[in-house]
């Protein structure tokens, strides 16, 4: 019976599944099938798979007797808490401040400013951050060297790389991550403001009242995808503003697997490194999903 209504969907719709059929080849080979090779943090590796030694938790062991993982860890938490709690409200604010546009042509603009980017790879951002904070010639350090203030190295500089990484991480998301919720707000039904206007209701009242209600739902969604993601803090970010002066302070999981992985070969450890990345993340995503449904009835789920 099931069979049979799953085959009349199938007939009915069998356009958009061959649509998505890219989607699911692609997430199959490159999400779903390496889930497989994640059973070598439990073998000692070889290349021939039937020479493989069970070891059972050996690896996760010496990864967590590691001296150095211990503040691996601290790195991915911060860089990944700096971004997930101080970029997320961005967008959103962002997305208000475009609805308050009036003039269509000039918000079209700044949408696709904002926009562009998303489509720019870490290594031209780099590049155009590198100019922008350049000790000699960057214009950050001749404003500071006008106010009588010594210029800086940033990119070197412990304290100030995990706020390049953050800073650099908004400037290029948070445009592209305004759509959605821009799109929330062209959905509200134009008859809430005027009956909100009708009330006496000013601008600041109708944006508290009626719009955030409308961003609740997309914003919880898209704060419990980004909790599953929290243990990557950005990996090809990390590893082209790295240098050896600030190594130790945005060293993430990512980049210690990278290192110990394809460097050392040491293909067992690493893929302990990140089955524990992976596990941490679900954990996440899992329960904020859960306490979303719980505080809020509405999960992504």
């Amino acid at each position: 019976m099931v069979l049979n209504d799953l085959k009349k969907r199938f007939r009915a719709d069998y356009m958009l599944y061959l649509m998505l059929l890219p989607a699911i080849i692609y997430f199959s080979v490159f999400h779903i099938w390496p889930l497989i090779g994640m059973k070598l943090a439990f073998y000692d590796y070889r290349i021939i798979a039937s020479d493989s030694i069970f070891v059972g938790f050996k690896y996760f062991k010496q990864l967590f007797d590691t001296p150095l993982f211990a503040n691996i860890i601290k790195n991915t938490v911060i860089i990944s808490a700096m971004k997930l709690i101080l970029i997320f409200p961005l967008p959103v604010m962002f997305a208000l401040l475009l609805n308050e546009l009036r003039n269509g042509a000039f918000r079209r603009g700044i949408q696709i400013i904002s926009y562009l980017p998303h489509f720019l790879s870490w290594v031209v951002i780099f590049g155009i951050w590198v100019s922008f904070l350049s000790p000699s010639k960057g214009i950050v350090n001749m404003i500071i060297s006008v106010f009588g203030f010594p210029t800086k190295d940033f990119l070197t500089d412990k304290g100030s790389i995990r706020w390049i990484l953050m800073w650099s991480e908004a400037w290029r998301s948070i445009g592209w991550d305004s759509i959605i919720y821009l799109a929330a707000i062209l959905g509200i039904n134009n008859d809430l403001y005027e009956a909100a206007t009708i009330d006496g209701a000013n601008r600041f009242g109708i944006v508290i009242n009626i719009i955030l209600p409308a961003l609740i739902v997309p914003m919880l969604t898209v704060f419990i995808l980004n909790i599953g993601f929290f243990m990557n803090a950005g990996v090809d970010q990390v590893f082209t503003f790295t240098n050896s002066s600030v190594n130790s302070v945005i060293d993430i999981i990512d980049t210690y697997v990278y290192r110990v992985g394809l460097i050392d070969y040491q293909y067992s450890f690493a893929t302990a490194a990140s089955l524990f990345k992976g596990i941490i993340g679900v954990t996440l995503m899992l329960s904020a999903n859960y306490a979303s449904k719980k505080l809020t009835g509405t999960g992504a789920w």
